[in-house]
C-alpha cells in the first residue's frame, strides 16, 4: 500500500487507515473474533494506522484485545476531551478529565504510549482557554504521546492550526464535505502538519439512509450536488470519494471505519488505483463550487 510522510513527524503512514468508531456502534453487531480478523488482515495488507477515541465506547478495548501484540506494526492515534457523558468524573472539556481519560485509553489499548493524541473536536473557545492545549503538550513532553493533534473542522480547526502547537490535523473531506479544501488544508501544510482525513467516504450515506452514523446533512448535500456517478453502484461512489480525497497532495492518510473485512479490502483496492484523473477531480471540485451552500461547513 502507498505510504506518505505524515507532515514533519517521523511517520510514513498508509494512505488508508482504520477508523475505530464503527466497531463500537450500538447498532452494529461486532465480535472480538471478527475484529481480530479484520484488523490483523488489514495490517497484513500494509495498513499501518489505527485511529480511535476514549469516547468510542468499546473500541479501544477491542483494539487492545485484538492487535496490541502487534504494536510495532501500526501507528496508534486516540483522542480526549469528553467527560461525564463517557464515564469520566468532570464535565466535557474539563482539563481534570485528561489524566483519567488517558490512563483509561492506555489501559484499554494495552500500550504505554500513543503515536498521536488529538484534542477531540472542541470549539475554538475551548482551545482559547489554553488548559487542554497545555495538557496535550504535557502528554508530549512526558512521552505518553509522541505527537499531538487537533481533530475537528471549520474555523475551530483553523484556529488550532494557527496556534502552531499541533503536529497533526484530523479533519473531514469527501465528495460531500469540501470546506477544508479552501479553509484549512493549505494552511496546515504550510506549517508542516500531518493531515488525517475522517469521513472520506461520507459515511456511505447513499446506501445507509436512516442508519446510525449516516448524517442527514450529507444525504441532503449529495441530493443537491447530484454528481453524475451517484446513479452508479455503491462501490463506484465510494471509490470516487476515496480516490478524490487521496488526490489532494496535502492529504497523508484517510480513515475508513468499518466492521466488514470485505469493505476494508475494497477500500484498499480503490486506493491502489491511485488519484482520480485530472478531469474527474476537476469535475467534482467544480460541482461543489457551483452548488454548495455557504452553511455547508465541515461535519464533526
Amino acid at each position: 500500500m502507498e505510504q506518505r510522510q505524515l507532515g514533519k513527524t517521523d511517520m510514513k503512514v498508509s494512505v488508508v487507515g482504520f477508523g475505530g468508531y464503527e466497531i463500537s456502534m450500538k447498532s452494529v453487531e461486532t465480535t472480538i473474533e471478527g475484529t481480530r480478523k479484520l484488523l490483523n488482515t488489514a495490517l497484513d495488507q500494509g495498513m499501518n494506522v489505527i485511529d480511535t477515541a476514549s469516547c468510542y465506547l468499546e473500541s479501544e478495548k477491542m483494539i487492545g484485545e485484538t492487535v496490541s501484540h502487534r504494536r510495532q506494526d501500526y501507528y496508534l492515534f486516540s483522542k480526549f476531551g469528553e467527560g461525564k457523558s463517557y464515564g469520566l468524573p468532570y464535565p466535557d472539556w474539563d482539563v481534570r478529565n485528561v489524566k483519567p481519560s488517558v490512563e483509561r485509553t492506555l489501559r484499554d489499548l494495552k500500550t504505554d504510549y500513543l503515536d498521536v493524541m488529538f484534542i477531540h473536536s472542541c470549539t475554538e473557545a475551548v482551545l482559547r482557554r489554553g488548559e487542554l492545549v497545555e495538557a496535550a503538550q504535557k502528554l508530549k513532553e512526558e512521552g505518553v504521546a509522541r505527537y499531538i493533534g487537533y481533530s475537528g473542522d471549520s474555523t475551530h480547526a483553523l484556529y488550532a492550526i494557527e496556534t502552531g502547537v499541533f503536529d497533526v490535523l484530523q479533519t473531514s473531506l469527501s465528495i460531500a464535505d469540501q470546506e477544508a479544501v479552501t479553509l484549512t488544508l493549505d494552511k496546515a501544510k504550510e506549517r508542516g502538519m500531518g493531515i488525517v482525513i475522517k469521513r472520506p467516504l461520507a459515511n456511505v450515506v447513499w446506501s445507509r439512509q436512516g442508519a446510525e452514523n449516516a448524517p442527514e446533512a450529507y444525504i441532503k448535500r449529495l441530493e443537491k450536488l447530484a454528481y453524475p456517478f451517484m446513479d452508479e453502484e455503491s462501490d463506484v461512489i465510494a471509490e470516487k470519494s476515496l480516490r478524490f480525497v487521496l488526490s489532494f497532495p496535502q492529504v497523508h492518510t484517510a480513515l475508513v471505519g468499518t466492521k466488514n473485512l470485505d469493505h476494508m479490502l475494497r477500500a484498499f483496492e480503490f486506493a491502489a488505483k491511485g488519484k482520480l484523473s485530472q478531469e474527474e477531480f476537476d469535475a467534482i471540485r467544480q460541482r461543489w463550487q457551483d452548488m454548495h451552500e455557504p452553511a455547508w461547513a465541515g461535519l464533526e
